[in-house]
């Protein structure tokens, strides 16, 4: 199959394109020089890659970002998406289109809710989560007019080389500081009782590919572990695996009401057959020692 993958240069999109070789799938990675707000470019590139299948991975994925500058995140994530549709729609009708969207489309919930199923209304709360769940909707459009859409909600996923702008990651970072002598052991968190559901990237990756078959329906999925984790466990784990004892101070500045995300992948077990199989203490202990090995890589 070939596969036009879009965000191929990201956290997640770098990780993919040897996933999909080794699938047995030809991939045809647009990073950073595909503008996604541009339609022509994005016209050009669906026709000269005549895809099997399209993997929309491109967009600017920071919550904190979008609040700072609403436009620039609804122009490549809403519209972006709707360039892509528009070419393959005009290009590659027959391509199968998976848009990776996002927990944050249901918004929090209170503690020990059950966890979300994909007939949950949506309520989006920050700019990123109502680009992602319009974006989910320009999808919904699309089907109706007879496009193979597929469109996952993925929920937190990490692993090694994750920007710090994600909570594991940056609590990685800093207990790998300290670990290599160059952060007093010391740190600030903000509300260390939300709960989330933690996948290992890899998992997500997985899940993505199964989702290209062509024998599994268009529909909506979520990638989740469906596993409630606490923040302040998660912190735990990642201080017992580098053996540091730091002394953790709460920032008003950083909390959050305590809130849970978390979501039931039983659609997505059923049509496919998928399962997370990396524990989240290996996940962690491998984001802990890519930071290591940066932060070593970086002094020499």
């Amino acid at each position: 199959m070939r596969v036009f993958l879009t965000g191929a240069s990201g956290f997640v999109g770098s990780r993919l394109v040897p996933r999909l070789g080794s699938a047995g799938h030809q991939t045809i990675a647009a990073g950073d020089e595909l503008d996604v707000r541009d339609l022509k470019s994005v016209e050009a590139s669906i026709d000269a890659a005549q895809p099997d299948a399209v993997i929309h991975l491109a967009a600017q994925s920071s919550v904190a970002a979008s609040w700072r500058d609403p436009a620039s995140c609804f122009r490549v994530n809403f519209l972006g998406t709707q360039n892509l549709l528009l070419a393959v729609e005009g290009q590659a009708p027959t391509a199968r289109v998976l848009l990776v969207g996002s927990a944050d489309e249901y918004r929090t919930t209170e503690a020990n809710a059950p966890a979300y199923a994909e007939e949950t209304g949506l309520r989006p709360g920050s700019p990123y989560a109502r680009t992602k769940a319009a974006a989910e909707l320009l999808g919904s459009l699309a089907a109706e007019r007879g496009l193979d859409v597929m469109r996952v909600r993925s929920f937190n996923h990490t692993g090694a080389g994750q920007s710090d702008a994600f909570v594991a990651s940056s609590f990685a970072k800093q207990i790998a500081e300290m670990k290599e002598g160059i952060r007093e052991e010391k740190m600030t968190v903000g509300n260390l009782e939300s709960v989330r559901d933690f996948l290992d990237v890899e998992d997500v990756l997985s899940a993505y590919i199964r989702l290209l078959d062509p024998s599994v329906s268009p529909d909506v999925f979520n990638v989740a572990s469906g596993v409630p984790v606490k923040v302040a466990d998660l912190l735990a784990t990642l201080i017992d695996l580098a053996g540091v004892d730091p002394e953790v101070g709460v920032n008003s500045d950083y909390f959050r009401p305590t809130d849970q995300l978390v979501g039931d992948a039983t659609r997505l077990r059923e049509a496919t057959g998928w399962e997370p199989t990396i524990p989240l203490r290996d996940t962690l202990h491998a984001l802990l020692e890519g930071w290591r090995t940066q932060i070593r890589e970086t002094a020499n």
